[in-house]
């Protein structure tokens, strides 16, 4: 399945250099790599409009590359052979007008564009951004396998929250539980917030000590087969107190009233609009200090984004977080989010961990 769907990027990527004009793309950016090879670790993939890509790869990792890469011939990058040399040696011997690239140093587009002479080096990042956006059939099934494990991390954190616990005890817990359930790595470092470190919307996780009365933000997420999930629950210890519960659920209606709407054809600002009008209306509107969510797949943020400013409609294969948050200072916090999958006339929770409040 993974190579034929290898395949379907190449023949994509090179529909749209053909459509653009573009003779060569010159792939620095490691995770476009994975994206278009199954390999990371390589030095530099160069593509041309016709004939075979390239993987160039440093020693350390040539075994590894070639048993593992797909759909492109493994070079071995020895011998003084750099970065610069072998792109400007490749564009010599191709005869190319033009050589687009995803992501330079400045240092590199200097030193490139110098000995490139006469040949254009163009960005177009975007060409593969807003291929990656849109999710395959293999994609999507290691994302719902991702989202799957993430459950064992929160029946572990529901058992291991209690008073006189450590957050970074609560993480270790929730990340060992996830291992042994298949995770092959977090997506992003744990978070554990408790108290009044709940109202910092990355406050990580530190030896501080959970105590009763504390809300409890647990952010955390894994990596299966390089693909990612993102899913935020919020406890609190003992019984609630009436603003806790009242913030707790204006956040849970926000999340939900948002995830109804969503679907492709809307704009990712109208799906931020739903979820922050709501939480406007309870008075908390200076509280919900970032956008409702952003791109999941490969890399943990990634377009498309659901905040003010994104007009984009969303599309068909789309994966993306819902989650909007409520933050007040000395007070506390509270987020939920699920991964979700856009579709044509809905969408579809990944995540199914259940929205427990009081442990």
């Amino acid at each position: 399945m993974l190579m034929k769907e290898i395949l379907k990027r190449d023949r994509n990527l090179r529909s749209k250099m053909e459509e653009e004009g573009i003779c060569a793309f010159l792939i620095a950016d490691n995770i476009n790599q994975l994206y278009l090879t199954n390999f990371i670790g390589a030095s530099l993939l160069l593509v041309p409009n016709e004939g075979e890509s390239v993987l160039y790869v440093p020693s350390v990792n040539y075994e590894d590359a070639k048993e593992n890469a797909l759909n492109c011939k493994v070079t071995r990058l020895e011998g003084g052979r750099s970065f610069i040399s072998v792109t400007a040696e490749f564009v010599k011997n191709s005869g190319i007008e033009n050589l687009a690239f995803d992501r330079l140093e400045a240092s590199q587009y200097r030193i490139l564009t110098s000995k490139l002479g006469d040949v254009s080096l163009v960005p177009k990042k975007e060409i593969i951004s807003e291929m990656r956006a849109v999710k395959d059939e293999y994609e999507i099934a290691c994302m719902r396998r991702a989202a799957e494990i993430t459950k064992a991390g929160f029946e572990a954190a529901v058992e291991a929250v209690k008073p006189g616990v450590t957050e970074i005890e609560v993480a270790a817990e929730m990340e060992y539980a996830m291992r042994k359930e298949g995770s092959h790595g977090v997506a992003f470092d744990t978070i554990v917030a408790s108290g009044k470190r709940s109202a910092f919307p990355h406050g990580g996780c530190r030896n501080k000590k959970i105590v009763k009365g504390d809300l409890v933000v647990l952010d955390f997420g894994v990596k299966f087969e390089n693909y990612m999930s993102d899913i935020t629950r919020t406890l609190v210890v003992g019984n609630p107190t009436n603003k806790q519960r009242e913030v707790y659920e204006v956040v849970r209606a926000a999340q939900e009233e948002a995830f109804k709407i969503m679907r492709s054809g809307i704009k990712g600002c109208d799906v931020d609009r739903v979820a922050r009008k709501i939480i406007e209306e309870a008075g908390y509107g200076e509280n919900f200090v970032h956008g409702l969510g952003h791109g999941v797949g490969l890399e943990i943020h990634e377009p498309p984004t659901l905040n003010q400013r994104n007009t984009d409609p969303l599309r068909n294969g789309n994966v993306v977080t819902d989650e909007p948050g409520v933050y007040i200072v000395n007070f506390g916090g509270v987020r939920i989010e699920d991964t979700v999958l856009i579709r044509e006339d809905e969408a579809e929770k990944l995540t199914l961990s259940p929205y427990i409040f009081s442990v």
